[in-house]
């Protein structure tokens, strides 16, 4: 079992800089994949980055390459998102997902365990 609980949302400006953490506890978190992905309003939620559990390999969608960066501190129990040149369209909550003994997973049905989710808003 592992709980998950996301942090460092807030309102920001077009092109500012925001870091996400995803911390967790419980179960071993060096054995799990982790993920983000966001939701916007009215969306469904979308894949944006995933690190495997050696934090050797990570996996972006296209529309934040160059731009956000997923990391994870294994002593720390904490994956972070960095997120620079912030975008309107980035607007959405952002979830953390945990998927056991996974390399890279991008879909929603291949992580057992979710975050309550941050919200991000960056305006015009």
């Amino acid at each position: 079992q592992v709980h998950l609980e996301e942090s460092g949302g807030r309102l920001v400006q077009a092109g500012d800089s925001l870091r996400l953490s995803c911390a967790a506890s419980g179960s071993t978190f060096s054995n799990y994949a982790v993920g983000w992905f966001r939701q916007a309003l009215g969306k469904e939620r979308e894949f944006v980055a995933s690190i495997d559990w050696s934090g050797g390999g990570t996996y972006y969608t296209d529309s934040v390459k160059g731009r956000f960066t997923i990391s994870r501190d294994i002593g720390k129990n904490t994956v972070f998102l960095q997120m620079n040149s912030l975008k309107p369209e980035d607007t959405a909550v952002y979830y953390c997902a945990a998927a056991y003994q996974k390399t890279i997973a991008v879909r929603t049905f291949e992580y057992e365990y979710w975050g309550q989710g941050t919200q991000v808003t960056v305006s015009s």
